[in-house]
């Protein structure tokens, strides 16, 4: 390539789905990101270059990202969803800007304020429903029994996020030790932990499996035998099992991880811990859990007033 041609494939296009493009990429083999962390972005940028139309960089201006903010709003998405695709145009813009692509300072793009947020969790007397409701639902110990058992034992004795529980493989779990390491949220190796009962509920079901599918969790219907279970398969399972216990509260795989962080809480671990144990990145997000622990202080507290 000559010298000459060498300079001028950096005279590109400016529009913002070009540089889409190229942030995507960045995304995608720089950092390294999650495919859904890609999905998502991508799709968010892609709704405010439709919206705006696919102007140049510079072009970009404070009222544009008002005026969008405005349109995802009346289209009824909620405060948080919004914040979400202002995120995503946040680290777009700071991309181009440390590419010297002159746009819009992303320090103009401000977080709508948004309630704290509502966390859902079971009492120990409701987690102890839900876990031995397989059982009681299928009292001949049955494979599909087994395996129910194991997902509830897992998601609680482990506070694993349900992606993270459908990925795992057999070769993944060292049944005879408590602790194994996952690929998990932001590409992060991370050590999960179990508790006994959770280690016991697997070597249970693993025994009486008799498929040669390298997934732990899997479909044991028809269609679909051995076959990885989906996230839906697992909401479904947990939502089964709530009902089933009688439990009066919307319960998700989530709120089981959400009841693992409050347990130890309540036992007395420490909020760095708890975040190691979760996988979360920033502090912040673990210290939605210390709120819950102040109510469970406040109705200890409330025993003083009690004759």
């Amino acid at each position: 390539m000559h010298k000459e041609d060498w300079f001028n494939q950096y005279e590109f296009d400016n529009t913002l789905s070009t540089h889409l493009e190229r942030f995507i990429n960045h995304l995608q083999y720089a950092k390294n990101s999650s495919p859904k962390t890609v999905e998502n972005y991508s799709l968010r940028i892609n709704r405010f270059i439709t919206y705006i139309g696919d102007i140049t960089a510079e072009k970009v201006k404070s009222l544009h990202i008002q005026d969008f903010r405005m349109y995802l709003i009346q289209q009824g998405l909620s405060p948080k969803t919004v914040n979400y695709h202002i995120v995503a145009l946040r680290s777009f813009f700071k991309f181009l800007i440390r590419n010297d692509i002159e746009t819009i300072s992303p320090e103009k793009l401000d977080l709508a304020k948004i309630p704290p947020r509502q966390v859902n969790y079971l009492t120990e007397e409701e987690v102890t429903k839900i876990l031995e409701a397989p059982k009681s639902t299928h009292p001949d110990s049955n494979v599909l029994s087994l395996r129910d058992t194991a997902i509830l034992q897992t998601l609680y004795g482990t506070g694993l996020r349900v992606t993270e529980l459908i990925s795992l493989k057999i070769n993944d779990i060292h049944i005879d030790q408590k602790q194994f390491s996952i690929i998990g949220k932001g590409s992060k190796l991370r050590s999960v932990f179990m508790t006994q009962q959770a280690k016991t509920a697997i070597r249970e079901y693993l025994s009486a499996r008799t498929d040669t599918s390298d997934f732990l969790f899997i479909s044991l219907s028809k269609n679909s035998y051995g076959k990885p279970l989906s996230r839906n398969s697992i909401e479904a399972i947990v939502k089964q099992y709530a009902t089933h216990a009688r439990i009066n509260k919307k319960v998700t795989p989530h709120t089981l991880r959400h009841s693992f962080a409050t347990s130890l809480l309540r036992k007395g671990a420490d909020i760095r811990s708890v975040q190691a144990l979760l996988g979360h990145s920033s502090i912040t997000t673990t210290q939605i859990y210390t709120h819950i622990d102040d109510k469970f202080l406040q109705e200890v507290h409330n025993l003083l007033d009690q004759e």
